[in-house]
């Protein structure tokens, strides 16, 4: 298996860099090789040490063409790369060489009003819910407000990633050598889903 995932979206504030280094890693804890790679030149590299995954940075045209190429030549890795928010060019780029798009949304009818615009201009996209509510009130809700207006969609909607204060640890510069299991169990159940879909 070799691919390129894509986690794009017009609005910021999404969790597209959570849900990217959230999957990599999950990758990496079911055993499959993958890198994940930085384009918005507003973010800092992260070190790789410790992580069950690569990290790329191609914040520049040409550095992402390279990664690119680097990633379909090899034939057992997955790129996974995070588009960073408001950048629209970027965005149909990334959707034109990607394998798999991914737009994640939070629990707001800002973002719901942005995704269903994201996913009516990228019909291969798939939209993930991120940083979803674990209250049972504040879940049903949410839940609710997906089947109203997302409803047309629904092949396209893939399973919550609940709401984890440890993804953050994922983010940071050098991360713990131990990370907590639900981020764990998390990491794995994003990846599982996108394995299957690829």
């Amino acid at each position: 298996m070799a691919g390129i995932i894509c986690v794009i979206g017009n609005k910021g504030g999404t969790g597209k860099t959570t849900i990217t280094h959230m999957l990599c890693q999950g990758m990496g804890l079911l055993g499959q090789r993958a890198v994940c790679v930085l384009t918005d030149s507003y973010r800092e590299p992260l070190n790789p040490e410790g992580r069950r995954y690569l990290v790329a940075d191609a914040r520049s045209r040409e550095a992402l063409v390279k990664v690119a190429e680097k990633i379909r030549s090899l034939r057992e890795w997955i790129g996974v790369i995070d588009g960073g928010g408001n950048r629209t060019e970027m965005d149909r780029n990334l959707y034109a060489m990607a394998d798999l798009v991914l737009l994640p949304f939070r629990d707001s009818h800002e973002d719901i009003r942005t995704v269903i615009r994201d996913l009516e201009m990228f019909p291969r996209a798939r939209a993930i819910p991120s940083q979803w509510p674990t209250n049972i009130w504040q879940r049903g809700s949410a839940e609710k407000t997906i089947d109203e207006f997302l409803a047309r969609f629904g092949e396209r909607i893939l399973q919550p990633v609940d709401a984890i204060s440890a993804s953050k640890l994922l983010l940071q510069k050098t991360i713990p050598a131990n990370l907590p299991s639900p981020l764990a169990n998390a990491s794995r159940a994003i990846a599982r889903q996108v394995m299957e879909l690829l």
